[in-house]
């Protein structure tokens, strides 16, 4: 699913990583738990996640401002799950936070 973001600009959390192997179970029900959380956030405007069969995944988070963004990773259940990630549930992790100045959107007409 694509995030629905309004006119630029706005702040795109960039976060890309690998995963091990520990506990998918509990990586899912985490991840699932954080989308709904964010959601709750002031300035959250949607997110995207894709992953690899190599366990590379990127996911980026659209938010208002960077303002907006800086206070999501401030939140304390989120710290909790960047801890569990560090601790069992990424080989390594990259995080880049970026202004998007401009976007462009284009859909086949079915029609």
């Amino acid at each position: 699913m694509f995030a629905a973001t309004p006119p630029p600009p706005y702040t795109a959390v960039i976060f890309t990583n690998r995963r091990t192997a520990a506990d998918p179970e509990g990586y899912d029900a985490m991840g699932e738990r954080m989308e709904q959380l964010a959601a709750e956030q002031p300035g959250y405007l949607g997110i995207e996640s894709v992953r690899g069969a190599d366990g590379v995944g990127i996911t980026i988070s659209y938010w208002a401002s960077e303002d907006d963004a800086s206070a999501w990773r401030a939140v304390a259940e989120h710290r909790v799950a960047q801890q569990h990630g560090m601790d069992r549930w990424y080989e390594w992790f990259t995080m880049r936070v970026a202004t998007v100045h401009r976007d462009r959107h284009w859909e086949r007409d079915h029609g």
